[in-house]
């Protein structure tokens, strides 16, 4: 996996991917919860650490008897807007420390069976109301490790995704990667099999912390890479950065920044350290064999130097963590995801929503195999998302683009602005962003803490929801 596990603090999440939980309702959030004190520095004090706040709290687990006749009324309605879809793939070379989410060693033997699985899923679904009622103008193949794929096999793959979806003319097909197993070659089969993007996973140029992290090729052999990539011309090319990692210092996340700037990429995503409780990075520091990652503070000025800086080299920030520097860089998949609209999942451990409805495809392949075999639903936490998903998804995406609509979300929720309306006076005072007129429009302090300002403002969500409810409503 590139970055799906950071992703949570602003970007994404790649939101459909296979994130497909539902925890157990959450205390329920008040909005003097995230008031901020006056004349800190919003920056580095506003809160005391990233909170978050996922767009399925909330959300109802459908009964296991039901599943079958539900999941068949989804894919039996048609669409009436352009979706997006999500491919996984669940294996990687390596379990790199940060990442939460690894699932399956890679094996070469294992890939064509597994793509000749994606492609009989596809075929089967293609005749549906749901897949083929309208257009899908991006599609996003993640993981995992996509580009570890035999060549051949990832061709095959994009293929049949344009044999089977009704993808739009133009639409953004993105293959994540990292740079070890992959080569120019893989790169013009992919392209000639119709991939337009490619986002590789960085993390960070600097051999020593790659090392640390389990990464296998040194800081300049990643530069070779990418920089053969750009010469290519053949995709627009981005790539990931972490900030706060353990041993990662001023001088070695500055020098990031110049690399990406001066190799010529089309784009560039910035990614705070989320810590996985347990996870094979936490575990390493509880031990000592590996050094803290920096706290909020420090990764609050990391995010702040970095789009400062990118900013005055000409390039354009498109949302909190995503910053680009030509035309063809869209991001057209991550934008869409933040707005909620439909995503269609395919593979193991795919999760995606559609139709008022979210759900997970199984992760275990042999488990996924058997269901199929059985005629069985491979799908795991469908659930009806909720009642305010739609204002909830417009205030992410407003945040993310930089300005929040009062008046749309108003419209969705009624009472919203007055729930909402002493908080956004205190991060106004505090130096989180200016109010004007019916919008909010967050500085660079107000967007590194967007998770929190997302979470207050769900708050006032469910405030309003309860207020108009008499009294009562579901917890958050």
């Amino acid at each position: 996996m590139t970055m799906a596990n950071v992703k949570t603090g602003g970007a994404a999440s790649h939101g459909g991917h296979g994130h497909g939980h539902h925890p157990a309702p959450a205390a329920a959030q008040q909005v003097s919860d995230y008031f901020v004190r006056i004349g800190c520095d919003p920056l580095t004090e506003a809160f005391a650490k990233r909170s978050f706040s996922p767009p399925w709290r909330g959300s109802r687990p459908v009964d296991s008897d039901d599943v079958g006749a539900v999941f068949e009324r989804i894919f039996a309605t048609p669409r009436t807007e352009t979706a997006v879809a999500y491919v996984h793939v669940p294996f990687c070379q390596t379990h790199c420390l940060f990442c939460g989410f690894y699932q399956n060693v890679w094996r070469a033997e294992a890939g064509p069976a597994y793509v000749d699985d994606v492609l009989a899923e596809l075929a089967a679904r293609s005749t549906t109301a749901l897949i083929a009622s309208a257009p899908i103008d991006a599609v996003y193949i993640g993981g995992g490790t996509p580009s570890a794929l035999a060549a051949d096999d990832l061709a095959r793959l994009v293929e049949g995704l344009r044999r089977y979806l009704p993808l739009t003319g133009d639409c953004e097909i993105t293959l994540e990667g990292r740079a070890f197993g992959f080569d120019l070659a893989k790169a013009v089969k992919v392209a000639d099999a119709g991939v337009t993007r490619l986002s590789i996973g960085v993390q960070t140029f600097s051999t020593q912390v790659r090392r640390r992290l389990g990464r296998k090729l040194a800081g300049p052999d990643v530069q070779a890479f990418l920089s053969d990539l750009v010469a290519l011309g053949r995709t627009a090319v981005v790539c990931d950065l972490i900030y706060g990692l353990p041993g990662q210092t001023d001088e070695t996340w500055a020098s990031d920044i110049v690399t990406v700037d001066q190799l010529g990429l089309d784009g560039v995503t910035l990614y705070a350290l989320n810590m996985f409780p347990g996870g094979p990075m936490a575990r390493a520091i509880e031990k000592g064999k590996l050094a803290p990652g920096a706290p909020p503070g420090m990764q609050a000025r990391a995010y702040a130097e970095a789009v400062g800086r990118l900013a005055g080299l000409g390039w354009l920030q498109v949302s909190q963590s995503h910053l680009v520097r030509s035309v063809r860089e869209l991001n057209r998949y991550n934008a869409a995801i933040k707005r909620g609209v439909a995503c269609l999942p395919f593979g193991a451990g795919a999760g995606g929503q559609a139709n008022g409805y979210r759900w997970r495809n199984v992760i275990d392949i042999a488990q996924r195999r058997d269901m199929i075999a059985q005629h069985r639903e491979p799908v795991e936490g469908l659930a009806l998302v909720p009642a305010d998903h739609a204002a909830h998804a417009m205030i992410a995406a407003g945040l993310e683009a930089g300005r929040l609509d009062l008046a749309a979300i108003e419209t969705l929720r009624p009472g919203f602005r007055a729930a909402v309306a002493p908080l956004l006076a205190n991060w106004a005072a505090a130096g989180l962003g200016e109010l004007c007129g019916d919008g909010f429009r967050p500085n660079h302090a107000g967007a590194f803490w967007i998770s929190n300002l997302t979470s207050g403002l769900s708050a006032g969500l469910q405030s309003a929801t309860q207020a108009a409810a008499g009294g009562c409503c579901e917890p958050a």
